[in-house]
């Protein structure tokens, strides 16, 4: 699981059946910090997320799962927003 942040909207004609009706949006990968790491991508959205919402991701056959019981080839799914990150340094 990762963080990122919705930045476009991407628009497919043609898409498997098991996408049909899914919303691909474009996503920011982001450390803790809410600073850009990586590069952006494209994720399956499960969550109504939209452009400017913090959110986080799953990859790889978790994104697949996401869609269960269908099982479709994505590399990203949107599974929630992020209200709040907290991080308590070691002391």
């Amino acid at each position: 699981m990762y963080l990122g942040k919705v930045i476009g909207t991407c628009v497919a004609t043609t898409k498997v059946d098991g996408l049909k009706g899914v919303r691909l949006l474009v996503v920011q990968p982001m450390n803790r910090s809410w600073e850009p790491v990586g590069e952006r991508q494209i994720a399956a959205d499960t969550v109504q997320a939209g452009p400017g919402d913090r959110v986080f991701l799953v990859g790889s056959n978790e994104a697949a799962a996401a869609f269960r019981p269908a099982l479709v080839p994505v590399d990203a799914a949107i599974v929630g927003h992020v209200d709040s990150v907290d991080i308590e340094e070691e002391k």
